[in-house]
């Protein structure tokens, strides 16, 4: 496709469609990513799907993505066999005396893991599921708590695996001096309007100031008048519960009685510890924790090796959904490319890119982008090379034009049913993908609303 039509609009809204009806987000995915394979070529459909497929299982992101969700399903299955994730569930007893307080206890627990949205959405979700559970509080509102607190959160601070991103990002576009990426990051901060109206959102529902409503209304009914435990909208379409499934199995052989709160806290902060250390390099403080965790359990006779290696590699399957969603949307975002929908938006919205409304229109316009192809980090190196040329041109404010696009991403990563922070949120809190994005779009369309009009009255 050699000029951007609104074709390219057709397959986000095959994915988005079947999505919602079929609740099946890989053949969603899928189907989406066929739509616009057709559209390019029909003949060569099948070949083009075979090429990209295989480019994408080839790009080291996607690899990266495999090496760290796999292994950190492999760690949580340690935490909870040896007994140290019910050791922190009775020790947070303590402390979360009721719903309020378990649910600021996941807020704040999310602030503290902020190096990255995928450590804070999995840690916290898995960490917190057994308190909220106690007081009746569906998964779905522990996943949009987790959820609201990795990316948003992670945007907000200079120190996470984001600013590095996109601070190399900015250098490499020409927009910040070599070695001053983070720096210009840094003072757009105060911009990044959606990100900090969705925290502050987020401690008001989790406080009870915000009353529940839409989906996680019905949601919050279920749980409330369902057993403990056993109350995500999930058991709807059990097919997608089956890792949590596991995970719930694998408790019930937990050593319930002499589990160890030091079992569960000193492998997690040594994974924080360690990817903070090797320059926010997840996967290099999940293999330094690893290395250190299986001693660490067999100096104290939990188990033998070999069974702790079975339990390592059921973890390791618990994470394969959602690392199927990840690669389905890596190669839809393919397609969505060489169809050029970034370049059709962008285009479509150019004439109403004055320099008061340019903050504004380039959030909503990023903000589609993102939440289409469910592409938080990708879809802004295309992106970029467009927009801030004309901001540029346009003498627009550079601090809140990078502000209004941190925004878009945050947004897109939040609210995307297949974003791998939406995915990995609702894996760790053991909800349903699609209930879990149902019940949280609402959230983040008030917080997107708020962002809105905030870069307008700025401008």
């Amino acid at each position: 496709m050699s000029e951007p039509t609104a074709l390219s609009l057709i397959p986000p809204a095959v994915v988005l469609l079947l999505a919602v009806w079929l609740r099946r987000p890989i053949l969603a995915l899928v189907c989406g990513a066929a739509a616009g394979l057709l559209l390019l070529s029909p003949q060569d459909a099948m070949t083009n799907f075979s090429e990209i497929s295989l480019k994408v299982m080839q790009d080291e992101t996607i690899g990266w993505l495999i090496l760290v969700c796999g292994s950190f399903g492999a760690l949580i299955a340690l935490l909870i066999r040896t007994g140290g994730a019910l050791a922190f569930g009775r020790a947070a007893l303590l402390v979360a005396k009721g719903k309020r307080s378990s649910l600021l206890m996941t807020f704040f627990l999310g602030l503290v893991i902020f190096v990255d949205d995928y450590l804070n959405a999995l840690t916290v979700g898995e960490t917190m599921k057994r308190v909220t559970d106690r007081f009746r509080i569906s998964r779905e509102k522990l996943a949009y708590i987790v959820d609201s607190t990795a990316a948003p959160i992670c945007v907000l601070v200079p120190l996470s695996t984001w600013a590095v991103f996109f601070g190399g990002l900015l250098e490499n576009n020409d927009i910040a001096a070599t070695g001053e990426g983070i720096a210009t990051y840094i003072q757009a901060i105060p911009y990044m309007l959606y990100a900090w109206a969705a925290v502050i959102l987020v401690l008001l529902v989790a406080m009870g100031l915000v009353p529940d409503f839409g989906p996680m209304r019905k949601a919050e009914m279920q749980a409330q008048h369902g057993s403990a435990g056993a109350m995500h909208v999930g058991e709807l379409n059990p097919e997608h519960n089956f890792s949590m499934k596991s995970m719930e199995e694998e408790f019930e052989g937990a050593d319930k009685e002499s589990g160890k709160l030091y079992n569960f806290l000193v492998p997690l902060l040594m994974l924080v510890g360690f990817t903070i250390y090797f320059d926010i390099d997840v996967w290099m403080g999940m293999i330094a924790t690893m290395l250190l965790t299986v001693p660490f359990y067999m100096l104290q006779r939990l188990m033998p090796l070999a069974e702790m290696l079975e339990q390592m590699m059921d973890g390791f399957k618990t994470m394969l959904p959602a690392i199927g969603i990840c690669v389905a949307a890596f190669i839809f975002k393919d397609v969505c490319d060489q169809l050029m929908l970034p370049q059709y938006v962008v285009e479509s919205l150019k004439p109403y890119m004055t320099p008061q409304m340019l903050p504004a229109m380039v959030f909503l316009c990023m903000a589609v982008l993102s939440f289409a192809t469910g592409s938080s980090w990708g879809i802004f190196a295309v992106t970029i090379p467009i927009v801030m040329p004309l901001a540029f041109a346009l003498e627009a404010d550079v601090p809140l034009v990078i502000g209004a696009l941190m925004s878009a991403s945050a947004f897109g990563s939040q609210a995307c049913f297949y974003s791998d922070s939406t995915v990995l949120a609702a894996q760790g809190s053991g909800c349903n993908l699609i209930s879990h994005a149902v019940t949280q779009l609402p959230y983040t369309l008030v917080a997107a609303t708020v962002a809105f009009v905030g870069f307008i009255l700025i401008a």
